[in-house]
């Protein structure tokens, strides 16, 4: 009797939560409005529910260790649905590398994120204070999320040249400016990392990227380069919720996505809204 291999879950590989009383969301104003409020599990888990996802990702809002402590506390209390965490730490830091071991020890743990698109220098990634611990990042089996805008992406792509090894996703496809129709020199720098074998990239955040009334449409040259850059084997869909508020909801967006990817196959499709996120992250 052959077993037919299950289908991957599926997986929402990029949201947040925070609260606000912690106070180290920097960026996080009333400015902002629909999302300057506390967004908990709670308020996901119907979500994630009407959309038949069974596992998540939370990645760090804070630039904080304290945020990653929190983070691994609202993953450990639920019931496994939250698979991994993508904390932060300062990689700068001259403890980088002794609190990047500390944090490896928890399986919870998959990848950092630096935040690099708020740090003033683009090329920061370079520092050679950074260095060691990019490089303690592959031997710790931890990976590396790079929040970038496309400013960022030289640096990022020289980072992973002098770093081979390191298992790297872009945010939000790098952010490309949909609002205004920009597309160079975005579009052959994101072809260039995604040459990279080892660089995945995640199918979120655009619609915070597009304009007040977008549409399908609006989105789909960005999502097809992203695609042929990277092929379904290597995007990870994610809903950047609560961000994803400010650009429509969760459920508009999964439903833009459901129109994006539909020529796809159900195996490609069933990669992106999951499968490379269990491989990508070992969730």
């Amino acid at each position: 009797m052959t077993i037919a291999p299950k289908d991957p879950p599926r997986v929402d590989a990029h949201h947040h939560v925070w609260r606000l009383d912690r106070g180290d969301y920097g960026w996080l104003t009333p400015a902002l409005g629909p999302i300057f409020r506390d967004f908990a599990l709670a308020d996901l888990e119907p979500l994630l529910a009407r959309a038949g996802i069974t596992a998540t990702v939370v990645v760090q809002a804070a630039p904080t260790v304290a945020e990653t402590h929190f983070l691994l506390e609202v993953a450990r209390a639920s019931h496994g649905l939250v698979r991994g965490v993508v904390g932060w730490v300062d990689l700068g830091s001259r403890d980088a590398v002794a609190t990047l071991e500390m944090l490896a020890r928890d399986p919870l743990v998959k990848s950092i994120r630096p935040m690099l698109q708020d740090l003033a220098d683009p090329e920061w990634i370079l520092r050679p204070d950074v260095g060691p611990a990019l490089a303690a990042l592959p031997r710790l089996g931890l990976r590396f999320d790079a929040l970038v805008k496309p400013p960022h992406l030289p640096a990022l792509l020289r980072a992973i040249e002098l770093e081979p090894g390191l298992r790297l996703v872009v945010d939000h496809g790098a952010k490309p400016a949909i609002a205004t129709g920009a597309w160079e020199p975005w579009a052959s720098q994101i072809a260039a990392v995604a040459r990279n074998p080892h660089a995945h990239c995640k199918l979120s955040g655009l619609v915070t990227e597009a304009a007040e009334g977008w549409t399908t449409d609006s989105l789909r040259r960005y999502a097809d380069h992203l695609l042929a850059c990277f092929g379904p084997q290597r995007l990870l869909w994610g809903s950047d919720w609560p961000v994803v508020l400010r650009g429509g909801g969760y459920a508009r967006w999964l439903q833009a996505t459901t129109v994006l990817l539909r020529d796809l196959d159900a195996a490609e499709r069933a990669a992106i809204l999951g499968g490379n996120a269990v491989r990508f992250y070992e969730l």
